[in-house]
């Protein structure tokens, strides 16, 4: 029976990579000149630990971030920085979590959704994974494209396509 399975996963290599070229173009930028900026990554955690002088810098390095990341590969969805920065003295410290892993509840978000398109598969969550079966390899092909266009908000890649 054909399967394949459904995960969020960052590469941290990628992520790695990403930290450094956007510490690179920082210091290179000529708004940012004299400036402390502070990028620190948490290889464990997937956390990225952002200070800058002021808000405004702040949200330009996690523009630059984001999008250096998007280059290394890295959807900018797989970036949380929902939380608000906080002032410590003259410096702005914000924490980015990287999302890494498909939690409980957006694995059930993605079982939901395949589960409400009536399609002639099956969906099951598997820790940090979703397998997902079908009687035809072309089933499984439309359940991506319905992940790809359900808009979950969250980073997905298929791997282990057998058939």
């Amino acid at each position: 029976m054909p399967s394949f399975d459904i995960v969020s996963k960052v590469e941290a290599q990628a992520l790695d990579n990403a930290v450094n070229v956007t510490t690179k173009e920082i210091t290179n930028r000529f708004d940012f000149k004299g400036s402390h900026v502070v990028i620190e990554l948490d290889k464990k955690t997937f956390v990225i630990k952002l200070e800058t002088d002021d808000d405004m810098k702040m949200r330009q390095l996690i523009d630059v971030l984001i999008s250096r990341a998007h280059k290394q590969g890295i959807s900018p969805e797989a970036f949380d920085a929902s939380k608000e920065g906080a002032q410590s003295g003259k410096v702005w410290k914000k924490e980015v979590k990287v999302r890494n892993g498909l939690a409980q509840e957006d694995a059930k978000k993605v079982v939901k959704l395949i589960k409400d398109s009536g399609m002639k598969v099956q969906a099951s969550i598997n820790d940090d994974l979703v397998r997902v079966t079908g009687k035809k390899i072309d089933d499984l092909q439309e359940v991506i494209q319905l992940c790809r266009n359900g808009n979950l908000g969250i980073p997905l890649q298929y791997i282990n396509m057998r058939d």
